[in-house]
């Protein structure tokens, strides 16, 4: 569990830090491995919305449906924090935290074929 969980906050790490430099996230191959649930060679979008929603729950220790900045602190700072906190209210709802990794992902998605190679 513990694995999933820091893969899961670099993984979420990589895409905040991207998009907060308006860069595309890079993956490596092992976490590209790791969500690529097919073995297709590729992280589709649904691939990687399982996996996010996945981490969400991991990250959420508290599981009350949010994560606050104690949560992550191992993984983002407070301006990243900030960032994924859409509506300001002091922590991060899954539906914030989905559309901000889905947003991250379509970023990276550099062929426009809904996948990450």
């Amino acid at each position: 569990m513990k694995r999933v969980v820091l893969a899961t906050g670099l993984v979420f790490f990589t895409a905040i830090a991207a998009a907060a430099q308006n860069q595309p996230m890079a993956m490596n191959q092992g976490q590209m491995d790791r969500l690529d649930r097919n073995k297709n060679g590729a992280v589709d979008r649904s691939e990687y919305q399982a996996f996010m929603t996945s981490a969400f729950a991991g990250l959420d220790k508290n599981k009350d449906g949010s994560l606050n900045s104690d949560e992550v602190a191992r993984v983002l700072n407070t301006q990243q924090f900030a960032a994924s906190d859409a509506n300001s209210d002091g922590k991060v709802s899954q539906n914030e935290f989905l559309n901000r990794v889905m947003s991250d992902f379509k970023a990276a998605d550099r062929g426009g074929d809904g996948s990450l190679q």
